[in-house]
Parts: C-alpha cells; sequence; structure tokens
C-alpha cells in the first residue's frame, strides 16, 4: 500500500492513496477528535455532533437533499467516532468523485445544527444507547473501560455519552465543540482508490485553504495507576456471560508496541491460537474467544474476550489464565512465533482491501499516531520480535495488581470472581 501526503499551509493534510484496478474511490475527512477531548458535561458530544452533520449544510440544507445525492450516484455514506478520532465518508463508483468530495467537503465544512434536526436527534441516540445496553458482546466493553480506566476518566467514559448529556445538549454546544476541535491543523481529507491526483490535489487546496486554525485540541493527560485486581460487573439475566480480562499494555509508539500486538495474536488471533484451541476447541466454553491490544498516545490495553456459559465462567477465566500464566514463563517456539508473526502481518493486509478502509487507515495514521510511515514498516517491525521479547513484555504487564476482569450475566459473587484473579 502506497500513499503520499501534501500538507497546506493551514496544517490541513490531503492523503492520497491509489489503489490499482480500484472501481471506486472514498473520499473521508477525518478530525483529530473524539470523545477524549469533551468535558464530562460534554460526553457525547463528539458522536451527538457526528450525527448532525449529515441534518444539513450550507449548500444541503437538509438531510434528504444529502442522501439524495449520494443515492442518485449509487454511493454510500456514513460516519464514525472514536475515542481520538472522528470521521465523515462518502464511496462511490470513481466516475463520481466529484459527488462524493462535494457533499463531503460541504457537511464538514458548513454544518448547520438546525435547532428541530437537534431535537429529533435526542431520541434517535438515546434509542441508539438502549440498542447497545441490550447487546451484551458490544456492552461490555464499556465495562471494561470503566473498571480499567476509571468511570470519572476521559477514557472510562462511554462515546455514546449519557441520556443526560444528550438530552441537555444546545445548538451552542454544538457550535463550541465545532469550532474548538474541527480545525485546520488536527483534520485530513484522506482520498483512496481510483481517482486523479491532479484533480483532488486542486478540489483539496479550494475547499480548505481557507478553513480555520487554532489551538491543538488537548486531552486530559492519563496514567495508569492500579495496585490490586479490579473487577466490573454490570449485572444482567442473560443466557450467557460476556467477559473482558485485560491489563494496561502499551502505547503508540512504545517500543514494544508491536511486541503487544504478537503477544495477543499468541493468544487469541485466529482459530490456531492458544485461546481458542483451550478455550473453544478443547473445552467447549464458548462460540467465540479473541485477544486485542489497542493503543493511544499515552497508554495501551491488551485483552482477551469471550462470550461463555453463565455456568462456564469461572472455568473460562481460569483457563484464560493459565494460558497467559505460560506466556511470563516459557519461550515461544519459533515455529509459533513465526506462524503469528504471518497472522498479524496478513489481518493488517487483507483488512485494508477496500478504497474505505485505506482511507480510515491513512487518516489514523497521520492524526492520531502521528505517522507517515505505512505497512511496510509495521510489518518490520513485527518481523523483528523476538520469543524473549513475547516473555519479557509478558511477565512486565501480565501480573497480578494489573488485572481487570469485566463481566455481564447473571453474577453477584464478586468474592469468589476476585479470587480468580491471580497470576
Amino acid at each position: 500500500m502506497k500513499f503520499e501526503t501534501h500538507t497546506l499551509k493551514n496544517g490541513m493534510k490531503i492523503i492520497l492513496a491509489p489503489m490499482q484496478g480500484a472501481q471506486s474511490v472514498t473520499v473521508m475527512v477525518m478530525s483529530g477528535t473524539g470523545s477524549r477531548y469533551e468535558s464530562a458535561k460534554e460526553n457525547g458530544m463528539a458522536h451527538f455532533l457526528e450525527h448532525m452533520v449529515f441534518k444539513g449544510s450550507k449548500n444541503r440544507p437538509t438531510a434528504k437533499v444529502i442522501a439524495e445525492e449520494i443515492d442518485s450516484v449509487g454511493g454510500v455514506f456514513n460516519a464514525f467516532t472514536a475515542k481520538d478520532h472522528t470521521a465523515y465518508y462518502a464511496k462511490v463508483d470513481a466516475r463520481h468523485f466529484q459527488t462524493a468530495f462535494d457533499v463531503v467537503t460541504d457537511i464538514f465544512r458548513n454544518p448547520l445544527f438546525p435547532k428541530g434536526e437537534i431535537e429529533r436527534e435526542r431520541g434517535t441516540i438515546i434509542e441508539e444507547i438502549h440498542m447497545y445496553e441490550d447487546m451484551p458482546m458490544h456492552a461490555i466493553f464499556q465495562v471494561f473501560d470503566r473498571t480499567i480506566h476509571g468511570k470519572h476518566t476521559q477514557l472510562g467514559r462511554p462515546i455514546l455519552g449519557s441520556k443526560k448529556n444528550i438530552k441537555a445538549f444546545t445548538k451552542a454546544d454544538f457550535k463550541r465543540y465545532f469550532a474548538r476541535n474541527y480545525i485546520a491543523e488536527n483534520s485530513a481529507i484522506c482520498v483512496a482508490g481510483s481517482f486523479s491526483k491532479t484533480t483532488v490535489l486542486a478540489e483539496a487546496k479550494k475547499a480548505f485553504a481557507d478553513m480555520r486554525t487554532g489551538a491543538l485540541p488537548q486531552h486530559a493527560p492519563y496514567t495508569h495507576k492500579q495496585a490490586t485486581p479490579r473487577l466490573g460487573i454490570a449485572y444482567k439475566k442473560t443466557d450467557q456471560t460476556h467477559l473482558i480480562l485485560g491489563v494496561p499494555s502499551c502505547a503508540i509508539g512504545h517500543q514494544d508496541e508491536m511486541v503487544a500486538e504478537v503477544l495477543a495474536h499468541l493468544l487469541g488471533g485466529g482459530m490456531s491460537s492458544r485461546l481458542f484451541i483451550q478455550v473453544r476447541e478443547r473445552r467447549g466454553l464458548a462460540y467465540y474467544i479473541k485477544a486485542e491490544q489497542d493503543a493511544y498516545d499515552d497508554t495501551g490495553l491488551l485483552y482477551m474476550r469471550a462470550g461463555v456459559s453463565n455456568r462456564a465462567t469461572k472455568e473460562a477465566i481460569e483457563v484464560i489464565l493459565t494460558e497467559v500464566r505460560k506466556l511470563t514463563k516459557t519461550l515461544v517456539k519459533d515455529t509459533e512465533l513465526a506462524k503469528v508473526k504471518e497472522y498479524t502481518k496478513g489481518r493488517l493486509s487483507l483488512s485494508l482491501d477496500t478504497t474505505d478502509a485505506q482511507a480510515a487507515y491513512i487518516g489514523y495514521n497521520a492524526l492520531v499516531r502521528k505517522s507517515s510511515e505505512g505497512i511496510e514498516t509495521f510489518n518490520a517491525a513485527i518481523d523483528a520480535v523476538t520469543a524473549e521479547d513475547v516473555r519479557r513484555l509478558a511477565k512486565r504487564i501480565f501480573t497480578t495488581q494489573n488485572l481487570n476482569l469485566a463481566l455481564i450475566g447473571p453474577h453477584t459473587n464478586e468474592a469468589a470472581l476476585s479470587k480468580l484473579l491471580k497470576i
């Protein structure tokens, strides 16, 4: 994957990722802001604003006009909000690049935040909150975030915010948040697929040369402090328990970040990973079990997640911890390490098969990771990981005091579950 970055005088980035043979083009505008950049009273604003951008803009005054323009060329458009970035995009047949570009840049630059639409959208977002609360496989992430980070931290708060906040936001609130966070230095337009480089650069310069500038948004610094294992339970009458067991790990750019990626995939990456074999294949305790590494600019998380029978919860946790302990004591064999490295590289490559995925990747790299490096650099770093690196990192992060267990299910015996949390 090849891409190139151009920077306007005001700091706005234009990132281009041509894909040979592609029939589509994705135009995405990304801002390096998200729920981490909200105060407690603002929690949920980044996500609510993402919805509101589609409700009317200077040149397209209603949601219907915006939707019809993309629908008229058979395109798709959407947006997403994370803790540290937010993006808006349209994906169309390459012949309709101009339509996608015009719509996306207009809603990003010129949202109207109509009062009537704000009132209507409150109900939509509250129902979105209800939807995820009724989906334990998704809701468990918020229980885990509260458990490991603390409910009063920016990382511990939900991206969707609280219902109380959603009901209270005003048009003035949206305008203040938008002006503070959506600035040129903190934004990038990402174009991936089939396009004319000359056309894209000319259009981007014309659309964003006068975008407002200002101080880069700042989030509260986070330092993880933990002296004992933590347990978070969201009691719910369910037929299945969803759990996440995790520890603080490596931040973006940490020397062991790629070691953590390999370590996570050794545990739960693919159908031949250790946890998949032990928890699902040999014991039949879960349908899904995975391990992942997430990174922010000042902290990271390595966690294992699964959906298990309520009766098998204790056994599943014990099996997971057994596999974790093995990695702190025994070197991984060369054949297994080589397999996991190829799995890690291959999964990234496969995830970038589409133009929208590539647009998101290059924007995230530029705005969040502050990097212009591509997949080749990632692959080289993965290849450099050794078995001793894996054991060293495992010994450092997998300690009893670092353990955090979050569960959703019909569980009330906190003492019995807490006793399990030992390395």
